[in-house]
Protein backbone atom coordinates (compact mmCIF):
# COMPACT_ATOMS: atom_id res chain seq x y z
CA UNK A 1 0.00 0.00 0.00
CA UNK A 2 2.01 3.08 -1.08
CA UNK A 3 1.03 6.44 0.32
CA UNK A 4 2.52 9.80 0.09
CA UNK A 5 5.24 10.50 2.26
CA UNK A 6 4.53 11.45 5.90
CA UNK A 7 4.44 15.41 6.92
CA UNK A 8 5.63 17.31 10.04
CA UNK A 9 2.96 19.82 11.49
CA UNK A 10 3.94 22.53 13.06
CA UNK A 11 2.09 25.71 14.90
CA UNK A 12 3.73 28.46 16.00
CA UNK A 13 1.15 30.61 18.60
CA UNK A 14 -1.59 30.01 16.27
CA UNK A 15 -4.81 30.62 16.42
CA UNK A 16 -7.77 31.80 15.20
CA UNK A 17 -11.30 33.69 15.38
CA UNK A 18 -14.22 32.92 13.01
CA UNK A 19 -15.87 35.99 11.57
CA UNK A 20 -18.61 37.21 13.54
CA UNK A 21 -17.08 35.83 16.86
CA UNK A 22 -15.92 37.69 19.61
CA UNK A 23 -13.19 35.42 21.18
CA UNK A 24 -11.27 33.27 19.07
CA UNK A 25 -11.75 29.31 18.41
CA UNK A 26 -8.02 28.82 19.28
CA UNK A 27 -5.20 30.67 20.27
CA UNK A 28 -1.24 30.56 21.05
CA UNK A 29 -0.91 27.32 20.29
CA UNK A 30 2.27 26.04 19.25
CA UNK A 31 3.99 22.25 18.53
CA UNK A 32 5.59 20.28 15.95
CA UNK A 33 4.65 16.79 14.68
CA UNK A 34 7.58 14.92 13.22
CA UNK A 35 6.78 13.07 10.24
CA UNK A 36 4.85 9.63 11.27
CA UNK A 37 3.96 10.93 14.61
CA UNK A 38 0.79 9.54 16.29
CA UNK A 39 -1.08 12.32 18.07
CA UNK A 40 -4.24 12.46 20.31
CA UNK A 41 -5.56 15.58 20.68
CA UNK A 42 -8.11 16.20 23.28
CA UNK A 43 -9.55 19.18 25.10
CA UNK A 44 -13.22 20.72 26.48
CA UNK A 45 -15.63 20.65 24.23
CA UNK A 46 -15.08 24.31 22.51
CA UNK A 47 -11.62 24.38 23.00
CA UNK A 48 -11.31 24.31 19.26
CA UNK A 49 -9.93 21.05 18.71
CA UNK A 50 -11.94 20.84 15.64
CA UNK A 51 -10.66 24.08 14.25
CA UNK A 52 -7.42 23.09 14.94
CA UNK A 53 -7.90 20.13 12.75
CA UNK A 54 -9.54 22.11 9.80
CA UNK A 55 -6.55 24.10 9.76
CA UNK A 56 -4.28 21.73 9.68
CA UNK A 57 -6.17 20.60 6.17
CA UNK A 58 -5.93 24.08 4.91
CA UNK A 59 -9.76 24.59 5.28
CA UNK A 60 -10.48 27.40 7.27
CA UNK A 61 -10.57 29.91 4.25
CA UNK A 62 -9.23 33.54 3.74
CA UNK A 63 -9.67 37.07 6.20
CA UNK A 64 -13.41 37.11 5.01
CA UNK A 65 -14.36 33.61 7.10
CA UNK A 66 -11.97 35.20 9.97
CA UNK A 67 -8.59 36.20 11.19
CA UNK A 68 -5.52 33.75 11.54
CA UNK A 69 -2.52 34.72 14.32
CA UNK A 70 0.74 32.86 14.49
CA UNK A 71 1.39 29.97 11.28
CA UNK A 72 0.23 26.84 10.96
CA UNK A 73 2.31 24.61 8.13
CA UNK A 74 2.96 21.47 6.75
CA UNK A 75 6.42 20.82 6.02
CA UNK A 76 7.37 24.70 6.04
CA UNK A 77 4.19 25.51 3.69
CA UNK A 78 0.42 26.51 4.60
CA UNK A 79 -1.91 23.39 4.34
CA UNK A 80 -3.48 24.52 1.58
CA UNK A 81 -0.32 23.72 -0.57
CA UNK A 82 -0.60 20.05 0.74
CA UNK A 83 -4.31 19.48 0.53
CA UNK A 84 -3.60 16.70 -2.06
CA UNK A 85 -1.64 14.94 0.97
CA UNK A 86 -3.97 15.07 3.98
CA UNK A 87 -6.99 13.14 4.38
CA UNK A 88 -9.52 14.77 6.90
CA UNK A 89 -12.49 12.93 8.69
CA UNK A 90 -14.67 15.73 9.85
CA UNK A 91 -16.83 15.11 13.37
CA UNK A 92 -20.35 14.96 11.34
CA UNK A 93 -20.92 12.07 9.31
CA UNK A 94 -22.95 13.68 6.76
CA UNK A 95 -20.33 16.29 5.51
CA UNK A 96 -18.07 13.94 4.16
CA UNK A 97 -20.53 12.49 1.51
CA UNK A 98 -20.03 13.58 -1.61
CA UNK A 99 -21.56 11.19 -3.73
CA UNK A 100 -25.20 8.99 -3.83
CA UNK A 101 -23.72 5.34 -4.14
CA UNK A 102 -21.19 3.86 -1.61
CA UNK A 103 -18.92 2.91 -4.64
CA UNK A 104 -18.67 6.02 -6.25
CA UNK A 105 -18.10 8.11 -2.97
CA UNK A 106 -15.07 6.07 -1.75
CA UNK A 107 -13.29 6.56 -5.07
CA UNK A 108 -14.05 10.18 -5.60
CA UNK A 109 -11.21 10.93 -3.45
CA UNK A 110 -8.60 8.80 -6.33
CA UNK A 111 -10.41 10.10 -8.60
CA UNK A 112 -9.23 13.92 -7.62
CA UNK A 113 -5.98 12.99 -6.87
CA UNK A 114 -5.23 11.29 -10.39
CA UNK A 115 -5.34 8.26 -9.12
CA UNK A 116 -5.15 5.44 -12.08
CA UNK A 117 -8.60 4.50 -12.67
CA UNK A 118 -7.51 0.13 -13.07
CA UNK A 119 -6.42 0.53 -9.27
CA UNK A 120 -9.36 2.56 -8.01
CA UNK A 121 -11.74 -0.67 -7.34
CA UNK A 122 -9.20 -2.64 -5.75
CA UNK A 123 -8.84 0.55 -3.53
CA UNK A 124 -12.22 0.69 -2.60
CA UNK A 125 -12.90 -2.54 -1.86
CA UNK A 126 -10.04 -2.22 0.31
CA UNK A 127 -11.00 0.72 2.08
CA UNK A 128 -14.38 -0.84 2.39
CA UNK A 129 -13.21 -4.23 3.88
CA UNK A 130 -10.82 -1.79 6.26
CA UNK A 131 -13.35 -0.15 8.10
CA UNK A 132 -16.19 -3.01 8.28
CA UNK A 133 -18.37 -1.57 6.35
CA UNK A 134 -20.55 -4.52 4.47
CA UNK A 135 -22.72 -2.86 2.32
CA UNK A 136 -23.37 -3.15 -2.16
CA UNK A 137 -21.18 -0.73 -3.94
CA UNK A 138 -24.69 0.27 -5.20
CA UNK A 139 -25.84 1.65 -2.20
CA UNK A 140 -27.88 4.79 -2.05
CA UNK A 141 -25.80 6.98 0.72
CA UNK A 142 -28.67 8.38 1.89
CA UNK A 143 -29.68 4.89 2.97
CA UNK A 144 -26.88 4.47 5.45
CA UNK A 145 -26.89 5.08 9.46
CA UNK A 146 -25.10 7.93 10.74
CA UNK A 147 -22.18 4.83 11.82
CA UNK A 148 -22.27 3.82 8.56
CA UNK A 149 -22.09 7.11 7.17
CA UNK A 150 -18.99 7.75 9.41
CA UNK A 151 -17.30 4.13 8.08
CA UNK A 152 -17.72 5.41 4.87
CA UNK A 153 -16.02 9.00 5.15
CA UNK A 154 -13.29 7.06 6.75
CA UNK A 155 -12.99 4.13 4.26
CA UNK A 156 -12.85 7.78 1.43
CA UNK A 157 -9.43 8.41 3.21
CA UNK A 158 -8.03 5.47 3.99
CA UNK A 159 -8.71 4.90 0.10
CA UNK A 160 -6.59 8.43 -0.98
CA UNK A 161 -3.50 6.71 1.12
CA UNK A 162 -2.62 10.12 2.44
CA UNK A 163 0.86 10.82 3.97
CA UNK A 164 -1.57 13.21 6.83
CA UNK A 165 -4.49 11.44 8.28
CA UNK A 166 -6.77 13.94 10.49
CA UNK A 167 -9.76 11.86 12.36
CA UNK A 168 -12.21 13.91 14.21
CA UNK A 169 -14.42 12.10 16.60
CA UNK A 170 -13.70 8.54 14.02
CA UNK A 171 -15.67 6.57 16.58
CA UNK A 172 -18.31 8.47 17.71
CA UNK A 173 -21.37 7.19 16.24
CA UNK A 174 -20.08 3.84 16.27
CA UNK A 175 -21.32 0.05 18.07
CA UNK A 176 -18.77 -0.93 20.39
CA UNK A 177 -17.59 -3.76 17.65
CA UNK A 178 -17.31 -0.73 15.11
CA UNK A 179 -14.88 1.36 17.16
CA UNK A 180 -12.73 -2.11 17.55
CA UNK A 181 -12.76 -2.54 13.90
CA UNK A 182 -11.73 1.14 13.07
CA UNK A 183 -9.40 1.43 15.59
CA UNK A 184 -7.58 -1.73 13.74
CA UNK A 185 -7.65 -0.64 10.40
CA UNK A 186 -6.17 2.81 11.25
CA UNK A 187 -3.11 0.77 13.07
CA UNK A 188 -3.13 -1.72 9.78
CA UNK A 189 -3.23 1.33 7.63
CA UNK A 190 -0.64 3.28 9.54
CA UNK A 191 1.57 -0.03 10.21
CA UNK A 192 1.48 -0.20 5.55
CA UNK A 193 1.96 3.57 4.80
CA UNK A 194 3.43 5.46 8.18
CA UNK A 195 1.35 7.98 7.72
CA UNK A 196 1.45 10.95 10.19
CA UNK A 197 -1.92 10.81 12.43
CA UNK A 198 -3.85 13.08 14.61
CA UNK A 199 -6.81 12.22 16.14
CA UNK A 200 -9.54 13.88 18.05
CA UNK A 201 -11.67 11.22 20.37
CA UNK A 202 -13.04 11.70 23.79
CA UNK A 203 -12.76 7.63 24.13
CA UNK A 204 -9.12 8.01 24.94
CA UNK A 205 -9.00 4.55 26.13
CA UNK A 206 -9.55 2.99 22.61
CA UNK A 207 -6.72 5.18 21.35
CA UNK A 208 -4.35 5.75 23.80
CA UNK A 209 -1.79 2.50 23.16
CA UNK A 210 -1.53 3.42 19.47
CA UNK A 211 -0.48 6.95 20.24
CA UNK A 212 2.73 7.93 20.63
CA UNK A 213 1.88 11.70 22.19
CA UNK A 214 -1.04 13.53 23.91
CA UNK A 215 -1.53 17.04 23.09
CA UNK A 216 -4.31 18.90 25.20
CA UNK A 217 -5.62 22.37 24.13
CA UNK A 218 -6.89 24.60 27.06
CA UNK A 219 -10.24 26.05 26.39
CA UNK A 220 -7.86 29.37 27.31
CA UNK A 221 -5.05 29.01 25.13
CA UNK A 222 -2.17 27.13 24.52
CA UNK A 223 -1.77 23.55 25.66
CA UNK A 224 -2.50 22.28 28.94
CA UNK A 225 -0.06 19.31 28.62
CA UNK A 226 1.85 17.33 26.05
CA UNK A 227 4.02 14.30 26.25
CA UNK A 228 3.39 10.82 26.28
CA UNK A 229 -0.19 9.48 27.22
CA UNK A 230 1.00 7.36 30.39
CA UNK A 231 2.34 10.03 31.97
CA UNK A 232 0.34 12.81 30.66
CA UNK A 233 -2.58 11.01 32.49
CA UNK A 234 -0.52 10.06 35.30
CA UNK A 235 0.58 13.54 35.74
CA UNK A 236 -2.29 15.65 35.06
CA UNK A 237 -5.27 13.15 35.29
CA UNK A 238 -6.99 15.37 38.00
CA UNK A 239 -6.40 18.27 36.18
CA UNK A 240 -7.40 16.95 33.06
CA UNK A 241 -10.56 15.61 33.95
CA UNK A 242 -12.05 18.80 35.99
CA UNK A 243 -11.27 20.02 32.51
CA UNK A 244 -13.30 18.39 30.73
CA UNK A 245 -11.06 15.03 29.11
CA UNK A 246 -12.07 12.02 29.60
CA UNK A 247 -9.25 9.93 31.54
CA UNK A 248 -8.58 6.47 31.11
CA UNK A 249 -9.75 4.56 34.13
CA UNK A 250 -11.33 7.75 35.70
CA UNK A 251 -15.30 7.22 35.92
CA UNK A 252 -17.95 9.37 36.76
CA UNK A 253 -19.17 10.08 40.01
CA UNK A 254 -23.29 9.85 39.36
CA UNK A 255 -26.16 7.79 40.94
CA UNK A 256 -27.50 5.17 38.99
CA UNK A 257 -31.58 5.66 38.55
CA UNK A 258 -33.94 2.99 39.64
CA UNK A 259 -35.12 0.42 36.89
CA UNK A 260 -38.80 1.13 36.01
CA UNK A 261 -41.15 -1.26 37.90
CA UNK A 262 -42.55 -4.29 35.82
CA UNK A 263 -46.14 -3.64 34.36
CA UNK A 264 -45.47 0.43 34.50
CA UNK A 265 -48.03 2.27 32.71
CA UNK A 266 -47.35 3.12 28.84
CA UNK A 267 -46.28 6.37 28.11
CA UNK A 268 -46.22 4.91 24.04
CA UNK A 269 -46.60 1.61 22.53
CA UNK A 270 -46.20 -0.37 19.47
CA UNK A 271 -47.85 -3.64 18.44
CA UNK A 272 -46.64 -5.66 15.50
CA UNK A 273 -44.84 -2.09 14.28
CA UNK A 274 -42.74 -2.53 11.10
CA UNK A 275 -40.60 0.30 10.59
CA UNK A 276 -39.35 1.96 7.62
CA UNK A 277 -37.24 5.07 6.33
CA UNK A 278 -39.01 5.01 3.00
CA UNK A 279 -41.94 3.24 3.06
CA UNK A 280 -40.34 0.95 1.05
CA UNK A 281 -37.52 -0.73 2.74
CA UNK A 282 -38.56 -2.67 6.31
CA UNK A 283 -35.64 -2.68 8.37
CA UNK A 284 -37.36 -4.20 11.35
CA UNK A 285 -40.84 -6.07 11.64
CA UNK A 286 -43.07 -7.67 14.08
CA UNK A 287 -41.62 -5.50 17.58
CA UNK A 288 -43.98 -5.23 20.60
CA UNK A 289 -43.12 -2.85 23.12
CA UNK A 290 -43.86 -0.96 25.86
CA UNK A 291 -41.86 2.62 27.16
CA UNK A 292 -42.58 3.25 31.11
CA UNK A 293 -43.70 6.56 31.95
CA UNK A 294 -42.07 8.66 33.70
CA UNK A 295 -38.71 6.55 33.01
CA UNK A 296 -35.76 5.81 30.67
CA UNK A 297 -35.73 3.27 27.90
CA UNK A 298 -32.61 2.75 25.79
CA UNK A 299 -32.90 1.51 22.52
CA UNK A 300 -29.39 -0.72 21.40
CA UNK A 301 -28.23 -2.17 18.42
CA UNK A 302 -25.61 -2.07 15.99
CA UNK A 303 -25.12 0.45 13.13
CA UNK A 304 -27.81 -0.31 10.44
CA UNK A 305 -29.74 -2.11 12.91
CA UNK A 306 -33.10 0.16 13.18
CA UNK A 307 -32.26 2.17 16.27
CA UNK A 308 -32.69 5.59 14.62
CA UNK A 309 -35.58 4.19 12.74
CA UNK A 310 -37.60 2.95 15.39
CA UNK A 311 -37.16 6.04 17.60
CA UNK A 312 -38.28 8.01 14.90
CA UNK A 313 -41.41 6.07 14.34
CA UNK A 314 -41.77 6.25 18.24
CA UNK A 315 -41.25 9.50 18.21
CA UNK A 316 -44.36 9.92 15.34
CA UNK A 317 -41.83 11.65 12.68
CA UNK A 318 -42.15 8.76 10.67
CA UNK A 319 -45.50 6.69 10.03
CA UNK A 320 -45.49 3.12 10.77
CA UNK A 321 -45.08 0.54 7.72
CA UNK A 322 -46.80 -1.93 9.54
CA UNK A 323 -48.73 -2.20 12.93
CA UNK A 324 -48.93 1.14 15.20
CA UNK A 325 -47.64 2.79 17.79
CA UNK A 326 -50.38 3.98 20.20
CA UNK A 327 -50.08 7.39 23.02
CA UNK A 328 -51.06 6.69 26.97
CA UNK A 329 -54.61 8.32 26.73
CA UNK A 330 -54.16 11.66 28.35
CA UNK A 331 -51.13 12.67 25.53
CA UNK A 332 -54.65 11.81 22.58
CA UNK A 333 -54.42 14.71 20.41
CA UNK A 334 -57.27 15.47 18.01
CA UNK A 335 -56.96 12.48 15.27
CA UNK A 336 -56.38 10.21 18.33
CA UNK A 337 -53.71 8.43 19.92
CA UNK A 338 -51.27 7.65 17.26
CA UNK A 339 -48.51 9.96 16.84
CA UNK A 340 -47.63 9.68 13.44
CA UNK A 341 -50.86 11.29 12.59
CA UNK A 342 -50.84 14.15 15.15
CA UNK A 343 -50.11 17.86 14.05
CA UNK A 344 -46.32 19.41 14.18
CA UNK A 345 -47.78 21.37 16.82
CA UNK A 346 -49.51 18.56 18.98
CA UNK A 347 -46.20 16.88 18.60
CA UNK A 348 -44.45 19.79 19.83
CA UNK A 349 -45.94 19.93 23.13
CA UNK A 350 -46.51 16.13 23.75
CA UNK A 351 -43.29 14.27 22.01
CA UNK A 352 -39.46 16.46 21.34
CA UNK A 353 -37.45 14.28 19.38
CA UNK A 354 -33.50 15.45 19.35
CA UNK A 355 -31.80 13.85 16.09
CA UNK A 356 -29.01 12.09 15.23
CA UNK A 357 -27.56 15.14 13.80
CA UNK A 358 -27.55 18.69 15.40
CA UNK A 359 -27.80 20.92 12.81
CA UNK A 360 -31.22 19.33 11.43
CA UNK A 361 -33.51 21.21 14.07
CA UNK A 362 -31.78 24.82 14.17
CA UNK A 363 -33.99 27.47 13.10
CA UNK A 364 -32.34 30.98 14.61
CA UNK A 365 -29.40 32.59 13.93
CA UNK A 366 -28.24 32.55 17.70
CA UNK A 367 -28.05 30.15 20.44
CA UNK A 368 -30.26 32.49 22.42
CA UNK A 369 -32.95 32.46 19.67
CA UNK A 370 -32.78 28.90 19.24
CA UNK A 371 -33.90 28.30 22.50
CA UNK A 372 -36.55 30.46 22.56
CA UNK A 373 -38.69 29.56 19.02
CA UNK A 374 -40.57 26.68 21.19
CA UNK A 375 -41.53 28.55 24.20
CA UNK A 376 -42.31 31.44 21.91
CA UNK A 377 -44.49 29.11 19.77
CA UNK A 378 -46.89 28.01 22.58
CA UNK A 379 -47.41 31.44 23.58
CA UNK A 380 -45.07 31.63 26.70
CA UNK A 381 -45.03 34.92 27.85
CA UNK A 382 -42.09 37.06 27.21
CA UNK A 383 -40.26 37.19 30.76
CA UNK A 384 -40.82 33.15 31.50
CA UNK A 385 -39.16 32.56 27.99
CA UNK A 386 -35.90 34.87 29.09
CA UNK A 387 -35.90 32.88 32.63
CA UNK A 388 -36.58 29.38 30.79
CA UNK A 389 -33.53 30.25 28.31
CA UNK A 390 -31.23 31.80 30.85
CA UNK A 391 -31.69 28.21 33.01
CA UNK A 392 -30.60 26.09 30.23
CA UNK A 393 -27.53 28.26 29.10
CA UNK A 394 -25.97 28.22 32.15
CA UNK A 395 -26.78 24.66 33.05
CA UNK A 396 -25.49 23.56 29.33
CA UNK A 397 -22.17 25.94 29.55
CA UNK A 398 -23.84 27.52 26.72
CA UNK A 399 -24.21 31.23 28.01
CA UNK A 400 -21.03 32.51 26.58
CA UNK A 401 -22.26 31.90 23.07
CA UNK A 402 -25.69 33.18 23.53
CA UNK A 403 -25.24 34.98 20.36
CA UNK A 404 -23.19 32.68 18.36
CA UNK A 405 -24.51 31.14 15.22
CA UNK A 406 -25.74 27.52 16.40
CA UNK A 407 -23.96 26.08 12.84
CA UNK A 408 -21.03 27.71 14.38
CA UNK A 409 -20.98 25.79 17.26
CA UNK A 410 -18.41 22.83 17.87
CA UNK A 411 -19.86 19.34 17.65
CA UNK A 412 -19.90 19.01 21.68
CA UNK A 413 -21.68 22.47 21.81
CA UNK A 414 -24.65 21.65 19.17
CA UNK A 415 -25.22 18.23 20.76
CA UNK A 416 -25.92 20.32 24.06
CA UNK A 417 -28.03 22.57 22.06
CA UNK A 418 -30.08 20.43 20.17
CA UNK A 419 -31.04 18.64 23.81
CA UNK A 420 -32.30 22.37 25.07
CA UNK A 421 -34.29 23.07 22.58
CA UNK A 422 -36.31 20.22 22.87
CA UNK A 423 -36.38 20.71 26.91
CA UNK A 424 -37.09 24.19 26.38
CA UNK A 425 -40.94 22.99 25.53
CA UNK A 426 -41.00 20.88 28.26
CA UNK A 427 -42.83 17.86 26.25
CA UNK A 428 -43.68 14.95 28.43
CA UNK A 429 -41.92 12.17 26.40
CA UNK A 430 -38.61 13.17 24.97
CA UNK A 431 -36.74 11.25 22.03
CA UNK A 432 -32.80 11.37 22.13
CA UNK A 433 -30.75 9.92 19.07
CA UNK A 434 -27.33 9.98 20.53
CA UNK A 435 -27.73 12.58 23.61
CA UNK A 436 -23.94 12.25 24.56
CA UNK A 437 -22.64 12.18 21.33
CA UNK A 438 -19.25 14.58 21.08
CA UNK A 439 -19.34 14.97 24.94
CA UNK A 440 -16.70 15.93 26.82
CA UNK A 441 -16.21 14.72 30.06
CA UNK A 442 -18.24 17.62 32.02
CA UNK A 443 -20.50 18.01 29.16
CA UNK A 444 -21.38 14.04 29.69
CA UNK A 445 -21.88 14.29 33.27
CA UNK A 446 -24.24 17.93 32.63
CA UNK A 447 -26.68 15.91 30.08
CA UNK A 448 -27.01 12.55 31.78
CA UNK A 449 -27.68 14.45 35.29
CA UNK A 450 -30.33 16.91 33.02
CA UNK A 451 -32.05 13.49 31.69
CA UNK A 452 -31.95 12.09 35.20
CA UNK A 453 -33.68 15.32 36.69
CA UNK A 454 -36.78 15.68 33.53
CA UNK A 455 -37.13 11.99 34.80
CA UNK A 456 -37.00 12.48 38.23
CA UNK A 457 -40.28 15.15 37.78
CA UNK A 458 -41.77 13.10 35.55
CA UNK A 459 -40.51 12.95 31.88
CA UNK A 460 -40.50 9.55 29.81
CA UNK A 461 -37.24 9.98 27.97
CA UNK A 462 -36.25 7.38 24.99
CA UNK A 463 -32.44 7.19 23.89
CA UNK A 464 -30.44 5.61 21.37
CA UNK A 465 -26.90 5.01 21.96
CA UNK A 466 -23.71 3.34 22.01
CA UNK A 467 -22.91 3.86 25.50
CA UNK A 468 -23.68 1.35 28.25
CA UNK A 469 -22.98 4.51 30.69
CA UNK A 470 -26.02 5.94 29.53
CA UNK A 471 -27.81 2.90 30.14
CA UNK A 472 -26.64 2.13 33.35
CA UNK A 473 -27.09 5.54 34.63
CA UNK A 474 -30.51 5.94 33.33
CA UNK A 475 -32.14 2.71 35.20
CA UNK A 476 -30.78 -0.03 32.52
CA UNK A 477 -34.07 -0.26 30.90
CA UNK A 478 -33.05 -1.39 27.21
CA UNK A 479 -34.62 -2.35 23.69
CA UNK A 480 -32.03 -4.10 22.06
CA UNK A 481 -31.96 -4.42 18.15
CA UNK A 482 -29.16 -6.71 18.44
CA UNK A 483 -27.37 -8.50 15.81
CA UNK A 484 -27.80 -12.21 17.11
CA UNK A 485 -30.44 -12.69 15.59
CA UNK A 486 -33.98 -10.31 15.04
CA UNK A 487 -35.08 -9.29 18.48
CA UNK A 488 -38.48 -7.91 19.87
CA UNK A 489 -37.91 -5.38 22.85
CA UNK A 490 -39.18 -6.27 26.53
CA UNK A 491 -42.29 -6.18 27.02
CA UNK A 492 -44.35 -5.92 30.10
CA UNK A 493 -44.49 -9.73 30.22
CA UNK A 494 -41.26 -10.68 29.35
CA UNK A 495 -38.07 -10.04 31.91
CA UNK A 496 -37.09 -6.72 32.97
CA UNK A 497 -34.63 -5.86 29.98
CA UNK A 498 -34.18 -8.53 27.79
CA UNK A 499 -35.37 -9.41 24.67
CA UNK A 500 -37.13 -12.11 22.78
CA UNK A 501 -37.24 -14.01 19.19
CA UNK A 502 -39.08 -13.36 16.37
CA UNK A 503 -39.58 -14.29 12.85
CA UNK A 504 -38.15 -10.78 11.30
CA UNK A 505 -34.92 -9.86 9.83
CA UNK A 506 -33.26 -6.72 10.66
Amino acid sequence: MASTRPARLTADGWGWRYAGRRLPAVRDVSFTIEPGERVLLLGASGAGKSTLLAGMAGLLGGADEGDETGSLLIDGERPEAHRGRVGLVLQDPDSGVVLSKVGDDVAFGCENLGVPAAEIPARVAEALEAVGLDVPLARPTKALSGGQKQRLALAGVLAMRPGVLLLDEPTANLDPEGVREVRTSIEHALAETGATLVVIEHRTAVWADLMDRVLVVGADGGLLADGPPAEVFARHGAALAAAGVWVPGRPVDLPVLPEAPPGAAPAVAASALSISRDRRTVVRAGLDLSVPRGAATVITGPNGAGKSTLALTLAGLLPEAAGEVVAAPELAGRSGRRPSRWTSRELLTRIGTVFQEPEHQFLASTVRDELAIGPRSRGVAVDAVDLIVDELLERLHLAPLAAANPFTLSGGQKRRLSVATVLADAPPVIVLDEPTFGQDRRGWIELVQLLQSEIAAGTTVVAVTHDEDVLRHLGGRRIDLGSAGPTVPQTPSAAPGRSRPVGSRS
